[in-house]
């Protein structure tokens, strides 16, 4: 009579309890990093606020930033010759004392982002306009950064 083994079998796994496992082992670990996430009131999360995409056409850069909920008074933008300075504060309401979060991913604080820019730019000229959540920032560019035609002789 010979047996048969299988070194990693365990009939008492079957498919769906070794996903209850890997949950349970998933909530013992948010239990024991918890505090990890708490951070202090004010102080945003890791990672990059706000988010912003940078383009260009031959005249003018353009920077879109989302800030949702944040009012244009809250924002800040400075500009040298080749870079741009987003800042402000984002205040969110108080959800109440005795308010129990489930998730809490959004967070109040100041922020600061500073986007370097890939030429001289004119910053007399620049504008910007903030509609639903959306920071636009038109910058010309600097003569001396805008492509010149040569002429052949």
């Amino acid at each position: 009579m010979m047996i048969l083994r299988r070194p990693f079998y365990n009939p008492s796994l079957d498919f769906r309890s070794a996903f209850e496992e890997l949950d349970r082992i998933r909530r013992q670990m948010d239990e024991i990093f918890g505090d990890l996430d708490r951070r202090p009131q004010g102080l945003l999360a890791a990672g990059v606020f706000p988010l912003v995409n940078l383009t260009e056409d031959k005249d003018k850069y353009y920077v879109r930033a989302e800030l949702p909920g944040m009012k244009s008074e809250d924002i800040n933008i400075s500009a040298t010759g080749n870079s741009l300075s987003i800042s402000g504060e984002r205040k969110i309401p108080s959800e109440g004392e005795d308010v129990r979060y489930h998730r809490r991913e959004r967070n109040a604080g100041s922020f600061s982002r500073v986007l370097a820019l890939p030429g001289e730019v004119d910053v007399d000229k620049i504008e910007a306009s903030h509609v639903n959540g959306i920071l636009t920032v038109v910058i010309p560019k600097a003569e001396v950064a805008k492509p010149k035609q040569i002429t052949i002789r």
